[in-house]
């Protein structure tokens, strides 16, 4: 157990920020293909499988949106966790330095 944990902030939040960012770019690539009709592609056939796929396509980007903001808030619950642990350590470490500076000044 001689091994070493650390956890940087700013790694937590750039990630944060990164899914935060993919689901808005998968959110705008499917809202920018929405507005193409089957019709407009080719054969009835590809006409009926863009239907389907654009049908699955917003099942699935809706499912992996939500996943996605599960993640995002987890990351976001443990960077908040991590940054509060780290206010409350360094007051106690002042704390703490205060009073070994007093009690020293005190047997002087």
């Amino acid at each position: 157990m001689g091994g070493e944990f650390k956890v940087d902030l700013d790694h937590l939040k750039s990630f944060r920020d990164a899914l935060k960012q993919s689901v808005e770019e998968l959110e705008a690539a499917r809202r920018a293909l929405a507005h193409v009709r089957a019709d407009q592609i080719g054969t009835a056939r590809l006409d009926d499988a863009c239907d389907r796929f654009q049908h699955r396509w917003q099942h699935g980007t809706e499912q992996l949106k939500e996943l996605v903001k599960a993640v995002g808030g987890g990351v976001e619950t443990t960077m908040l966790s991590y940054e509060r642990f780290e206010e409350e350590l360094s007051k106690s470490l002042r704390r703490m330095g205060d009073t070994a500076a007093a009690n020293a000044a005190g047997t002087h």
